[in-house]
């Protein structure tokens, strides 16, 4: 009987997996943190319901002369305060975007890389079970070969 031939153990001599976020958050400058800020802030219910509010508010004020008109229909001022903040808003989306995009390059790249370190480590426990298997059938052939000599016996 041959001896088998079993693989070494595997050595794990890749980097370790770094947290891509930890990684991106320390990096973001203060203008890239601000446009972050603005995009969480303007997407979210709340912000939509506290601006329809405030139009609401608006709106009413001017138009029952509750107050001195400071924006008579048809809302000019209003119109003029809108486009100041879709003005300066749609470009901080833009930077948050492209940046959410660098973001998910990296991650499907850091993705990659751990594909290709699991692919190496399955393939080292194929190898380990092609082996055994080796093995296995080998002394499964020494059990019979002792079988059949204790049966003549």
């Amino acid at each position: 009987m041959t001896k088998p031939k079993f693989p070494g153990p595997f050595r794990h001599d890749h980097a370790s997996v770094k947290n891509i976020n930890e990684v991106i958050n320390a990096q973001l400058t203060l203008g890239q943190q601000a446009a972050d800020w603005v995009v969480a802030r303007v997407g979210s219910w709340g912000f939509i319901i506290g601006q329809s509010s405030l139009l609401g508010i608006w709106a009413i004020l001017n138009v029952t002369a509750w107050m001195r008109h400071w924006d008579p229909y048809p809302f000019i001022l209003m119109n003029l305060v809108l486009s100041l903040q879709a003005a300066y808003t749609a470009p901080m989306i833009m930077m948050s975007q492209n940046r959410q995009a660098a973001r998910d390059r990296i991650e499907a790249h850091n993705d990659y890389e751990i594909n290709m370190k699991a692919e190496l480590e399955i393939r080292a426990i194929m190898e380990a079970l092609d082996a055994q298997n080796v093995a296995i059938a080998e002394i499964h052939s020494l059990l019979e070969d002792l079988r059949n000599n204790k049966s003549r016996d």
